[in-house]
């Protein structure tokens, strides 16, 4: 569950799915443009903030990683990942984000994909990706941030100790999928949710007339994406 990415490109080619994939087809999008930045083939990936594990599920079946982990604070959620997302190569665990339950050096790609806004300390969940990645390593981020936070997370980033290879605005590509995904979100609010508990989920889902919706359209807030590597060292 994410909010989804539209390349906007009149000329991309469209992602090939399963036909099984498709209603997660937004969200899916938002991790190929993420984890599909770089080739993970035959590498060994960590997700944290891994959720329902749809994401580790599309990394796992489509970009060709040796192995695959996900991490989320929910035990809960890292029940669910394991009933319906179990594969060789493909597994889940409970974890702190910044406090990662992984030896030094254990993955090649660190994968993190609208989950850091929720962290307590940024510092120290960057100083646990250093730590678990090889040299050479790739840190994948998503993730929004209010217009008065950009500056003080790419600053954060800058003294991660990894290096910033590239950082994208896509507030516009998120934008797309909430508004092609609106009507299809808020049938399953209507079927899934008890009515009292709905506007927390409109919200959560980023539904249009949100705040989370009007401030990604107004500008006042910002959906970034980058890609960061470790050096040698």
């Amino acid at each position: 569950m994410n909010y989804g990415f539209v390349d906007l490109d009149p000329h991309a080619k469209p992602l090939a799915l399963s036909p099984s994939d498709e209603k997660d087809r937004l969200c899916i999008q938002l991790y190929h443009h993420v984890a599909g930045a770089v080739d993970l083939r035959g590498l060994d990936v960590l997700e944290v903030g891994c959720g329902r594990g749809g994401g580790c599920s599309y990394i796992w079946g489509y970009l060709g990683p040796r192995s695959v982990v996900g991490v989320d604070l929910s035990q809960k959620a890292i029940e669910l990942c394991r009933r319906h997302h179990a594969a060789a190569g493909l597994r889940f665990s409970q974890g702190d984000a910044e406090a990662l339950p992984f030896a030094d050096r254990t993955f090649d790609v660190v994968v993190n994909v609208e989950s850091s806004h929720c962290y307590g300390s940024m510092e120290r969940f960057l100083s646990e990706v250093c730590r678990v990645l090889r040299p050479h390593g790739y840190f994948l981020l998503a993730d929004l941030r209010g217009r008065d936070r950009v500056v003080p997370l790419r600053e954060q980033l800058r003294s991660s100790g990894l290096a910033l290879l590239k950082e994208e605005a896509i507030s516009l590509n998120v934008l797309a999928a909430l508004d092609l995904g609106n009507e299809r979100k808020l049938g399953l609010i209507r079927e899934k949710v008890p009515r009292l508990l709905r506007r927390s989920f409109h919200h959560f889902a980023g539904i249009k007339g949100t705040k989370i919706y009007e401030s990604l359209r107004d500008g006042g807030s910002e959906y970034l994406s980058y890609i960061l590597r470790k050096n040698a060292r």
